[in-house]
């Protein structure tokens, strides 16, 4: 693995369907609402299939870090909603994976993420900050998964509010 190459894994715990976390997770437009820590802009360039596949983003993002990173996601990969593969051209390249199983309590949400770091500023600090630019992801990871947490009881809040007078939700 080359200075500027990450793994990097995350997995997140929460108390929902594979169902509803597969769908906030591909509804990506909607990151910034529900993730705004780290998602300052997502706008569609192709909507991809029925599916996903093929729906090309391009991103705006940062951490806590002062820098921020553009690129594009495409999907390339849907088996939702066990899970959907993409990857990423920009200020850093490469593939990333959420599966997506469920637990007894909920469910487990599991990023791989293999990328290199092409921006050229973060690229050159590499060899020297990489413990650091692997904390800032982590950070980001983790308001992603309070965020997931939110938008989970917002929807299902959403849901209990239309329900007809009288009506199970």
């Amino acid at each position: 693995m080359g200075i500027n190459d990450y793994h990097l894994v995350s997995q997140w715990h929460v108390a929902g369907t594979p169902e509803e976390v597969s769908d906030i997770l591909a509804d990506a437009e909607a990151f910034p609402q529900w993730w705004p820590e780290v998602y300052l802009q997502v706008d569609v360039i192709e909507p991809g299939d029925a599916n996903g596949v093929g729906k090309l983003l391009r991103l705006h993002t940062r951490g806590w870090l002062p820098y921020t990173l553009r690129w594009d996601l495409r999907v390339t990969e849907s088996d939702r909603p066990a899970g959907f593969s993409v990857t990423a051209v920009g200020d850093f390249n490469g593939t990333g994976r959420w599966t997506i199983t469920p637990h007894e309590d909920g469910t487990v949400a599991r990023y791989d993420w293999r990328i290199r770091v092409d921006k050229p500023i973060l690229a050159a600090l590499s060899f020297a900050l990489k413990p650091l630019f692997a904390a800032n992801h982590r950070w980001a990871m983790a308001r992603g998964e309070e965020g997931l947490r939110r938008e989970l009881l917002r929807r299902r809040q959403d849901a209990i509010n239309a329900a007809p007078a009288g009506a199970a939700a």
